[in-house]
């Protein structure tokens, strides 16, 4: 029985049995039982770590101290409001902290906690759920995440990519105009477009444009 951890695009924690690309944590999300109660977050660190951190072997829910949770990719991550971790994943903590500072055009590098309180307040309303907005798609980015037909999917080249477990499904033949609702938090959004480049599961860089790039194995 695969145990409720893995993310989706949609911050939602289910269970399933592939494991994906990256993962992370927002604190111990799971009882005894090693089940998930109501909270899903009990802390605003929100990470997306490296699978393998030195060929360490961890328990991925270890009594009373943290629940990991798996992502797709980077891409899935982000859209659910998770950052780069800035130990295991320094170089890409790094890269995202400058876009942050230029998407935000602030004129100092941000520390960590004033970026996850700043996401804090973009990724969840007051009663727990998202938080999603609208924008033309014209002005979002490769690498966002948006809702296609009522379902996560990957923003490349205007043509949304279906978001799955397993990857991504075949682009849509017709790309998108107007707006569109994005799942993908609005400063996540400003850090990619200033020159963050996500990166993604295997299956979406077929037609990607150098806004993505591949997630090392």
């Amino acid at each position: 029985m695969p145990l409720q951890n893995r993310v989706l695009p949609t911050q939602e924690i289910v269970a399933d049995s592939s494991r994906g690309l990256l993962m992370g944590n927002r604190g111990c999300l799971h009882g005894q039982g090693r089940e998930l109660g109501v909270t899903r977050w009990r802390s605003r660190l929100w990470i997306a770590c490296v699978l393998d951190w030195r060929g360490r072997r961890r328990d991925p829910m270890p009594p009373g101290r943290w629940t990991a949770l798996f992502f797709l990719d980077e891409a899935t991550a982000l859209a659910a409001g998770h950052r780069p971790c800035a130990y295991c994943r320094r170089a890409d903590y790094l890269e995202f902290n400058r876009a942050w500072q230029a998407g935000q055009q602030l004129e100092r590098r941000p520390l960590a906690v004033e970026i996850d309180a700043h996401l804090h307040r973009e990724r969840v309303d007051r009663m727990r759920r998202q938080r999603t907005h609208v924008r033309p798609v014209s002005e979002l980015p490769d690498g966002v995440m948006v809702r296609y037909h009522g379902e996560p999917a990957l923003l490349v080249g205007t043509r949304p990519l279906p978001w799955s477990f397993g990857g991504y499904g075949r682009p849509a033949e017709t790309a998108l105009t107007g707006p569109v609702e994005v799942l993908t938090p609005p400063s996540m959004v400003a850090a990619i477009a200033a020159g963050y480049r996500p990166m993604v599961h295997p299956t979406a860089l077929a037609g990607a444009t150098d806004g993505l790039r591949a997630h090392p194995r």
